[in-house]
């Protein structure tokens, strides 16, 4: 399975980073960077939130039977060039996936990309919907009927299909994402990776030959 990153050097990921560039004011590539470090922390997010069972049960409502049923691809040119991207529901998205972890995760991208802190929960809330979009048809290409399926969906975006225990027990994604070193892969983690040099987008990249 294609990861999330693959998204971003897609013909589909050039008009994204096109449209939201003009929208928000920022260039091409500091969107790129943002987007980069910024849709894996979401997945991963995400992935963390399916580890409970409402949690898992309201994404995947969401995408298979919400307003992400992924339609908003079909006209996803027309949307970011006329500003018709629902950015309030994109800071429900955020809301719901990040929490209280929201405004750290945006400093941190701050600090690691060198974009404004407005501008990046902007970018977030222009991203939130179409990365839900993304997810509600892979998870009807993929047939994903339950929990177990949507975190091995996210999973699979995260490292490109499941992942290879390393020498120490715990997962290779798990041993270089893991900041804290408490063994398992949180939002904080993410926070964590973001603020190191490359983010966690490329930390993805080294760690999957991007």
């Amino acid at each position: 399975m294609a990861g999330i990153l693959d998204l971003i050097n897609s013909d589909l990921g050039k008009q994204i980073i096109g449209g939201i560039s003009n929208q928000v004011g920022t260039t091409e590539g500091e969107t790129s960077s943002v987007l980069t470090s910024a849709l894996p922390s979401l997945v991963n997010a995400m992935q963390n939130n399916t580890s409970t069972e409402s949690g898992a049960g309201g994404l995947l409502g969401a995408l298979l039977d919400g307003k992400h049923d992924g339609s908003l691809l079909d006209n996803l040119g027309g949307l970011l060039g006329g500003g018709g991207i629902d950015t309030e529901d994109g800071g429900k998205i955020l809301g719901h996936v990040l929490g209280g972890n929201q405004a750290n995760i945006e400093s941190g991208l701050s600090q690691s990309t060198g974009v404004s802190s407005d501008k990046i929960g902007m970018i977030l809330k222009m991203a939130a919907p179409i990365l839900m979009a993304f997810l509600a048809n892979k998870a009807r290409t993929n047939n994903v009927q339950n929990g177990t399926d949507l975190g091995g969906l996210l999973g699979g975006l995260l490292g490109g299909g499941q992942e290879q225990p390393s020498s120490t027990g715990g997962s290779i994604l798990t041993s270089v994402l893991d900041q804290d070193g408490d063994g398992q892969l949180g939002v904080g983690d993410a926070v964590a990776a973001a603020t190191k040099k490359g983010g966690l987008g490329g930390l993805l990249g080294r760690l999957f030959g991007k």
